[in-house]
C-alpha cells in the first residue's frame, strides 16, 4: 500500500526536478534510473553480507557505489560529475544483466545544477531499497503522474479497469499472456497477481481442489512462478514506455519481464506468435496520414484502433480469450472497414460487450469507451452475444475521478461469470429457455433493469452493419401497457430547433433552450408554448418543459405533437421522461441523439385523454408536496438564540487542530471498508477503508472543516482523513463538539483565496455559554435536523411516487426498456 510518507517522497522528487525537466515523462523516468541505480547497490551489499561477491559495482565500476553519491565529504560539483559519468558508462558494466542494461540503454543526466541532483539523490536515498518489491505500489504511482500520451493515443488504463478485466478474462498459471501495447505493463502485473491469488490456497479453500490441505489450489512452486514470468509478454513501440515496463515488473517480482520493444501495427517479425490470454487497452487515435501497416491483417485500414483488435482476434490461440478496450467509433462507425472487422468479430470472436461510462479516462479524455471480450471457442458454440451496461464504475465522472458509492463492476463481473458458464448451445433465439426469467441472477437482476442483454447473431448481421450498441437491440416496451399502445411518430414528432449565433441570444420575452438548459433571449422562430425540448448534442437525451413561447437551437429537438387533441402535453412530457433516451446517444466526439432511433425503438402508450389528465394531475400534487419539502430543507438553517450574558470568545482560542496519522489517497478508496475516509466533497463520506493506521478517533466527537469548501461536517466514529484539504477540529473542554458544529452551520464562513476559510473561521467569535447549556441546544437542534432531513426523506418518496405514477401508463414501474 501506498503509505504517505512514500507519496511525498516521491512528489518531492519530481518538484525538485521540475525545474530543470518539466517533461513528466522525463522526471519518471529520472527517478526510476536513480531507483535502479539504488536497488543494484543495496543488492550488491546484500550479496557481501552473506559472503558473496558484489556485481553491479565490482572492479572499474566500484567508485559508482551508492554510498559515493550520497555520503559526506565529496562536493556539489564532484557529486554531479560522478553520477553523470555513471550513467553514461553503466551500459558497458560486465555485471549487469539484460534486463538492467536495456533499464540504462541511452540514460543520461538531462541537467547540470549540482545543488538540484544533492537534493534529489538525498530525497531517493530515503526509500527503502532492500526489497524491491515493496517498491511496486510506489512506481505504480509515480507512473501515474504520466495520464495521458496525447499525441499517441494512449490513456493510462485506471486500476480497478484493469483488475475488472482479467478477472473477467480470468488467466490460468499454465497459460501464455500477451499485451501488444503494453505501456507500463500493468494489464500483465495484474494477471500475474490474479493468477497468484487464485492459487494461495486460502483463496479458494473449501471449494473442492487439491493441493493445500484446506481444499484449495496449493501455492503456485517456485518453478511454476518462473514459468508463470516467462509467460508474461509485451511489446511496446516507445523505448520509453518498455524500460518504465521493464522496471515495473521487475518490482512487482518478476526478475526477467519479457517485454520487447516492437512495432506490433508494421512489424511482421512476431506475427506468427500466438497467446493464450491477450489483454490490451491499445492506443485510440492514429499519426497524421494513419498507421502503414504490412498486408497480412485482414481487415484494410490505416486506424490503429480497427487494427490492434483485429491483430488480437488473429492472434488468439485455438482456444484464447482476450479483453480489449476500445473507443466508440469501433463499436459503430459505418465505415467498410470497420463493418468488416465487427463482422469478423461477431462470426468468430466475440462473446461479451461491456460498455463503460464516458468518464473513465479523464481527466486524460472524456472519450467513450467498451470492453470487448473475446472467446475463439465460445464464440464458435454460441448463437447469442451478450452486452452489459456500467452506469457507474464507482468514480464520479469528474476531472478528479473521486470514489463514490455504487459501482456496478462487481455485479457486471458476475454476470460475465454467469454468462461463460452458460450452456451456450442451450441459449438460442425464440425459445422459453432464451428468457431473463430463466437466466442466472446477475444477468436477471441487470437485465431487469435494462442494463443487460443476450442478442441473437442473426439479428446483429441483419442490417449488415453489425453494430455492437446494445442499446440498438433493446426491446420494444408496452406490450403490458393497459391502454393502446402506438408509433412513437404517431403520438409526437422530434424536430431540429434552429441555428442561432449567440451574438444574436439578446433581452426579450422568450427563452433560448439549448442543450445544456435556457440560455438568452430571442424572438423570431419561436415554437408556441407549452412546449417540450429534448437534447440532441451535448445533453442528449435530456427532456425539459417550457411553459412558454420558446426558441429551441440546434442542439435539440423540440416535440411536435401529432395530434393535440389526442395528447396532452405534460402527459407527454412526463412519459418520455421515463425513457432512457440517454442510453441511444452515439457517435464520435460530442454524444448525440439520433430520432430515428427513437422512432424505431419506442412505441408509446395512449389512455383516453381524460385518463392522461388525471395522472398529470397526481403527478402535480406529488410536486407540489416535493416543491415544499425541499424548500423546508433548502431554507432551513440552525439558529442559536444568544444571550447577551455568555462569554464571547474568539474560535481560536477554543478549538484545536487534529493532525492525522496519515491521508488516504483517493486510489485507496472504497465503498465497503469498516471505516469512512471524509474530505472536502460535499458527500458526508469520500469512500470507506480498512486502514486502521489512518484513523482518528475522539470520544468527544469531532467537527471536520473544508479549507477551500466551507463544508462542516461532524464525526462522531472513528474516521480517515482523505487526501484533500480539511481542517479536523478538536474542541477544548469548554465547548460542546456538537454545539460548536450546529454554531458553525448557523454562522457559514465565506472567503476567496487559497487557505483563508480557516483563518476567518479561527478569527470569527463564539458565544460560550456553561457546557450543560451548549449540549441542551445541540440536543434541540438536533431534533430540529432530523425534522429536515425527514423533509428531504419526503421529497425523495414523492419523486419515486411521481416515476411510478408515469410507469403506470407502461402496465407497471416504468418503459425504459
Amino acid at each position: 500500500m501506498l503509505d504517505a510518507d512514500t507519496k511525498r517522497r516521491i512528489d518531492t522528487a519530481r518538484d525538485l526536478l521540475v525545474g530543470k525537466v518539466p517533461d513528466p515523462k522525463s522526471q519518471v523516468e529520472q527517478i526510476t534510473i536513480a531507483l535502479i541505480y539504488k536497488i543494484m547497490d543495496a543488492i550488491d551489499a546484500e550479496s557481501e553480507e552473506f559472503g558473496g561477491r558484489r556485481s553491479f559495482f565490482a572492479g572499474d565500476f566500484e567508485r559508482y557505489r551508492w554510498p559515493n553519491l550520497v555520503g559526506p565529504g565529496r562536493g556539489g560539483q564532484e557529486t554531479l560529475n560522478l553520477y553523470a559519468e555513471a550513467l553514461g558508462r553503466m551500459r558497458e558494466n560486465p555485471g549487469l544483466p539484460p534486463l538492467f542494461r536495456s533499464i540504462f540503454d541511452n540514460a543520461f543526466l538531462p541537467y547540470r545544477d549540482p545543488e538540484t541532483l544533492r537534493e534529489f539523490l538525498k530525497v531517493i536515498d530515503e526509500f527503502p531499497a532492500d526489497d524491491p518489491e515493496t517498491l511496486g505500489d510506489p512506481f505504480e504511482y509515480l507512473l501515474s503522474v504520466l495520464g495521458a500520451q496525447g499525441d499517441a493515443g494512449q490513456f493510462r488504463t485506471p486500476r480497478h479497469i484493469i483488475d475488472f478485466i482479467v478477472q473477467a478474462v480470468d488467466p490460468q498459471k499454465h497459460e501464455s499472456i500477451l499485451d501488444p501495447a503494453c505501456g507500463t505493463g500493468g494489464f500483465l502485473i495484474a494477471a500475474r497477481q490474479h493468477i497468484i491469488n487464485n492459487n494461495s490456497g486460502a483463496a479458494h479453500s473449501g471449494n473442492g481442489g487439491p493441493g493445500d490441505g484446506n481444499g484449495g489450489p496449493a501455492p503456485l512452486t517456485p518453478d511454476e512462478l518462473g514459468r508463470l514470468a516467462a509467460n508474461l509478454q509485451g511489446y511496446d513501440i516507445s523505448p520509453d514506455m518498455v524500460r518504465l515496463s521493464l522496471v515495473n515488473l521487475y518490482l512487482h517480482n518478476c526478475p526477467a519481464p519479457q517485454i520487447h520493444e516492437y512495432d506490433t501495427l508494421t512489424s511482421e517479425e512476431r506475427w506468427e506468435e500466438r497467446a493464450d490470454v491477450i489483454l490490451a487497452n491499445p492506443p485510440f487515435m492514429s499519426p497524421k496520414g494513419g498507421i502503414r501497416p504490412h498486408g497480412r491483417f485482414a481487415v484494410k485500414t490505416r486506424r490503429s484502433e480497427a487494427l490492434f483488435v483485429d491483430y488480437i482476434a488473429e492472434h488468439l490461440a485455438a482456444n484464447g480469450r482476450a479483453g480489449v478496450i476500445v473507443p466508440e467509433g469501433v463499436i459503430f462507425q459505418a465505415q467498410r472497414a470497420y463493418r468488416q472487422l465487427r463482422q469478423r468479430l461477431v462470426e468468430q470472436y466475440l462473446t461479451a460487450v461491456v460498455s463503460l461510462p464516458a468518464g473513465v479516462f479523464q481527466p486524460y479524455s472524456g472519450v467513450k469507451t467498451s470492453i470487448l471480450f473475446l472467446d475463439r471457442a465460445r464464440a464458435a458454440a454460441a448463437h447469442r452475444i451478450a452486452f452489459i451496461k456500467v452506469e457507474n464504475d464507482g468514480f464520479d465522472l469528474g476531472a478528479q475521478r473521486r470514489p463514490v458509492a455504487g459501482s456496478g463492476l462487481p455485479e457486471a463481473l458476475a454476470a460475465l461469470r454467469e454468462w461463460r458458464e452458460m450452456d451456450a448451445v442451450a441459449v438460442v433465439p425464440d425459445t422459453e429457455s432464451a428468457g431473463p426469467e430463466s437466466w442466472p441472477p446477475a444477468l436477471r437482476a441487470l437485465a431487469a433493469r435494462g442494463a443487460a442483454r443476450l442478442v441473437d447473431k442473426a439479428r446483429i448481421a441483419a442490417d449488415g452493419d453489425y453494430n455492437l450498441s446494445g442499446e440498438r437491440y433493446r426491446e420494444r416496451a408496452v406490450q403490458n401497457s393497459p391502454y393502446e399502445t402506438v408509433p412513437f411518430k404517431e403520438v409526437c414528432t422530434l424536430e431540429y430547433g434552429a441555428s442561432l449565433p449567440k451574438k444574436m441570444r439578446i433581452e426579450g420575452p422568450y427563452p433560448v433552450i439549448g442543450s445544456n438548459g435556457i440560455n438568452g433571449y430571442h424572438n423570431e422562430y419561436l415554437i408556441e408554448g407549452p412546449a417540450i425540448v429534448v437534447g440532441r448534442k451535448g445533453s442528449a437525451g435530456e427532456v425539459t418543459y417550457v411553459e412558454s413561447d420558446c426558441f429551441p437551437i440546434d442542439t435539440t429537438y423540440y416535440v411536435k405533437l401529432t395530434d393535440p387533441k389526442r395528447t396532452d402535453v405534460l402527459y407527454l412530457y412526463h412519459l418520455l421522461k421515463t425513457l432512457d433516451l440517454t442510453g441511444l446517444r452515439n457517435g464520435a466526439g460530442v454524444p448525440g441523439l439520433n430520432r430515428n432511433d427513437v422512432y424505431e425503438k419506442y412505441m408509446l402508450p395512449l389512455p383516453p385523454l381524460e385518463a392522461q389528465r388525471e395522472l398529470v394531475a397526481e403527478i402535480e400534487g406529488y410536486q407540489r408536496v416535493i416543491d415544499g419539502a425541499q424548500a423546508a430543507a433548502d431554507n432551513y438553517r440552525p439558529r442559536i438564540a444568544v444571550d447577551p450574558a455568555w462569554p464571547v470568545v474568539a474560535l481560536g482560542e477554543v478549538i484545536k487542530t487534529i493532525t492525522p496519522p496519515c491521508k488516504i489517497p483517493a486510489s485507496d478508496f472504497n465503498d465497503t471498508g469498516k471505516y469512512p475516509v471524509i474530505d472536502q466533497s460535499q458527500n458526508a463520506v469520500a469512500g470507506r477503508t480498512d486502514d486502521e493506521s489512518a484513523l482518528i478517533d475522539e470520544e468527544s466527537g469531532l467537527v471536520i472543516f473544508g479549507d477551500h469548501t466551507c463544508c462542516v461536517k461532524f464525526a462522531a466514529e472513528k474516521f480517515a482523513q482523505g487526501a484533500d484539504g480539511i481542517k479536523i477540529i478538536s474542541p477544548k473542554p469548554q465547548l460542546d463538539a456538537r454545539f460548536l458544529y450546529c454554531w458553525l452551520l448557523s454562522h457559514p464562513i465565506s472567503a476567496t483565496g487559497y487557505k483563508r476559510h480557516f483563518r476567518e473561521l479561527k478569527e470569527s467569535r463564539i458565544p460560550l455559554p456553561p457546557l450543560g447549556v451548549q449540549q441542551a441546544i445541540a440536543a434541540e437542534l438536533a431534533a430540529e435536523q432530523g425534522l429536515v432531513a425527514a423533509s428531504r426523506e419526503l421529497a425523495a418518496r414523492m419523486a419515486g411516487r411521481i416515476g411510478a405514477a408515469a410507469g403506470r401508463a407502461w402496465g407497471g414501474g416504468g418503459g425504459g426498456g
